[in-house]
């Protein structure tokens, strides 16, 4: 009986199970394999960069340190605006470095610092500043093939050595001399004595004033030398003092220039003191003292205030580095972006590959548009003329040079376009004038033709 109730109850345990299960859930779907996710875009290629370095050489120590900073100053402020910009070359990102080296203004320091910056492998060269290193550091480059353009040597030497990689944007001492020497009759002088101390800037400087000086008439009286250490010009200026010269010029540094204005006061010299680009500096005012007021010196060039650019560099030098500008530095911002111009043309920042464009550049810098002639020297090279006056340079004026001639000619072109177009008004007030009177006439001859037609009509009647 018990085994029958189990069969029972497990027949009875079977069919509710069935019938659980008789709603069959139907199997759901397998969910659609996930489509493969699409490759990510490809990354452009990142443009490789590269890191050009640009030597920069002048004397960071020493009497002409104030000279050689300023220089270097004019090299950063490029170099920084050219970062700035991001640009490319030959399909790749550009970063410019600068190379600094100190040549203490001493020729064989020069060669020896020359000699370091092409085992460093450098693009391009900015200097030096003194003739004196910038002649033997220019074999070096040439051997090695780097370009060079300096902002402040101006030996004529330097670009006639027949060196294709020698530049400058400044004129040389054959032009800055003879207009020296020019400048010094137009001031009435009749006698000169001569000082220089026998650098390479400083002898050849002077040599291109005695010419000068002599072709124009004026005697050279006495003729004496010393150096760019010395402080102490005493003697030589007792020597001097007997000539009585009306001019006494030197070729030279600020670091003598000053000292020299000063003792020639001390002495009682009435000379007048005159001097090239070496002496037109704040620091030649600060060591000569009082008695620098109402003497002279030259500057390559036009001055900035008169440049398109100058007043905007000038700001920008100021407010970078808090200080004025000495000498130099607006030349070698120039020869800076010459040379990175001329990379750009070529597409390349391989020295053997820019090379060439450097000599074809027309670059409309802060000192003017630079072109070079067929030695490397800037073309036009014009000569400006400062008196120093209340612990300021007050400029006088610009002699020769093609530079000037642009100034002029731009301001003779707006003249004349003024002109032209007043003359056009005036022609064209004429004309309507002339209309005016001549449909007045008709209209009175009209109106007295109508009159007579009404007189007749009425006649008539």
């Amino acid at each position: 009986m018990q085994a029958k109730l189990s069969v029972v109850a497990l027949s009875v345990a079977a069919a509710l199970a069935m019938g659980a299960c008789g709603k069959k859930e139907e199997p759901k779907p397998a969910a659609a394999p996930a489509a493969p996710a699409a490759p990510a875009a490809a990354a452009p290629a990142q443009k490789p960069e590269i890191i050009v370095k640009l030597g920069h050489a002048a004397p960071m120590t020493g009497p002409q340190a104030h000279l050689g900073k300023d220089n270097e100053n004019g090299a950063v402020l490029a170099i920084e605006e050219l970062n700035a910009k991001g640009l490319e070359i030959g399909g790749a990102k550009i970063k410019f470095e600068l190379l600094p080296e100190d040549d203490q203004a001493d020729p064989k320091q020069g060669s020896i610092v020359a000699q370091k910056l092409v085992d460093a492998k450098v693009n391009g060269v900015i200097g030096h500043l003194n003739s004196g290193t910038t002649i033997p550091a220019s074999k070096l480059y040439s051997d090695a093939g780097i370009p060079q353009i300096s902002g402040s040597a101006t030996n004529p030497k330097y670009t006639q050595q027949g060196f294709k990689t020698a530049f400058r944007v400044m004129a040389n001492d054959v032009q800055q001399g003879k207009r020296l020497g020019e400048f010094a009759a137009k001031q009435g002088a009749k006698s000169v004595a001569i000082v220089d101390d026998r650098s390479a800037y400083g002898q050849g400087l002077a040599d291109e004033f005695r010419k000068a000086a002599e072709a124009a008439g004026i005697k050279v009286v006495a003729t004496e030398y010393t150096n760019d250490k010395a402080t102490d010009f005493k003697a030589i200026l007792t020597k001097i003092k007997s000539t009585k010269p009306d001019l006494i010029f030197f070729g030279g540094m600020d670091a003598q220039g000053g000292p020299m204005a000063k003792q020639m006061k001390d002495l009682g010299i009435k000379a007048k003191f005159l001097g090239g680009d070496g002496v037109c500096t704040p620091e030649f005012m600060k060591l000569g003292g009082v008695a620098t007021e109402g003497q002279y010196c030259s500057l390559p060039g036009v001055p900035l205030e008169k440049l398109a650019k100058g007043p905007e560099f000038k700001d920008k030098f100021n407010k970078k580095f808090g200080v004025d500008i000495q000498l130099y530095a607006p030349y070698v911002y120039d020869a800076v972006m010459v040379m990175v111009d001329s990379m750009q043309r070529a597409n390349s920042v391989e020295p053997g590959k820019y090379l060439p464009e450097v000599g074809k550049s027309k670059y409309d810098g802060v000192t003017g548009v630079i072109e070079f002639d067929e030695v490397g020297d800037v073309k036009g090279g014009a000569i400006s003329m400062y008196r120093y006056k209340g612990g300021k340079l007050e400029y006088v004026e610009t002699l020769g040079g093609g530079m000037m001639a642009a100034v002029k000619d731009a301001a003779q072109a707006t003249g004349d376009s003024a002109k032209t177009a007043a003359t056009a008004v005036a022609d064209a007030g004429k004309d309507v004038a002339k209309e005016a009177t001549k449909v007045g006439g008709e209209v009175k001859e009209a109106a007295k033709a109508g009159a007579e037609a009404v007189k007749g009509a009425v006649e008539k009647k």
